[in-house]
């Protein structure tokens, strides 16, 4: 219970309390249980789509209404994770040039790009799921978004170089267990798209495989693993899943 505590207090502003003290024996269960946090996340944001339908929203506004409430209730963290990633990759200069832009707490062209066009896919795809009813691909989209923090952080991948978040979670879990998530989410995506059982594996694994391409990549280009990343990989990963379940909507 301590990491489900505590990956919920990490992940959302959800008043639950996590441990007063955490060090990499805690966080290591919290991350392992962060697609936990993501289906409750994803349950909440088909519940405001199906509401907000009923109520007479356009669907389009109804998918930025979600995108914007899944910000507030994750603190926008994914957002500007995404944010900064993109600004550090936009950068020329060294690993610590491209650090230091991460943490100068402004947001780039790159970065304010990234965003932009991350929620607008986002909002659209989760509007053409609620024209489709297709209720459990909301949930799935916004649980892959966690599924590939897991992945991120397995053994091996190393923290970026002054980096807090990321010293106390990377390598902290073991290949199988994000490979276990994947699988899971495979099989619930194979039921959220009717007609077409092929379309939602397709879709996580598009999404996994592109995040975990980013996080390589970046990895190599900031020395190590950070928080920002973590972020960066969330808001793709929900972004590719949601729009590849949202087709033949």
């Amino acid at each position: 219970m301590t990491g489900v505590r505590l990956a919920f207090s990490w992940l959302t502003v959800l008043p639950v309390r996590g441990p007063e003290q955490v060090d990499r024996g805690a966080a290591g269960p919290a991350i392992a249980l962060a697609p936990v946090v993501g289906v409750v996340l994803g349950a909440g944001a088909a519940g405001l789509l199906w509401v907000l339908g009923v109520a007479g929203a356009n669907s389009v506004l109804a998918g930025f209404v979600v995108v914007a409430g899944l910000a507030l209730v994750t603190r926008g963290m994914h957002l500007d994770g995404l944010a900064d990633t993109f600004d550090g990759l936009g950068s020329y200069g060294p690993p610590e040039r491209a650090r230091q832009i991460m943490k100068s707490g402004g947001a780039g062209p790159f970065g304010v790009a990234a965003m932009v066009f991350a929620i607008a896919v986002q909002a659209v795809s989760f509007a053409a799921l609620a024209e489709g009813e297709r209720w459990v691909a909301v949930v799935v989209a916004v649980a892959v978004g966690r599924v590939v923090v897991v992945l991120a952080c397995r053994r091996g991948v190393a923290a970026a170089p002054d980096t807090g978040f990321g010293a106390l979670v990377a390598s902290t879990q073991a290949l199988w267990t994000g490979v276990a998530w994947t699988g899971l989410a495979v099989l619930a995506a194979a039921v959220a798209v009717p007609g077409r059982p092929w379309l939602g594996p397709v879709a996580v694994l598009c999404a996994v495989g592109l995040s975990v391409l980013l996080v390589r990549h970046t990895v190599r280009r900031f020395e190590g693993l950070s928080g920002d990343v973590l972020g960066a990989a969330t808001e793709i990963a929900v972004a590719v899943t949601a729009a590849g379940l949202s087709l033949s909507v």
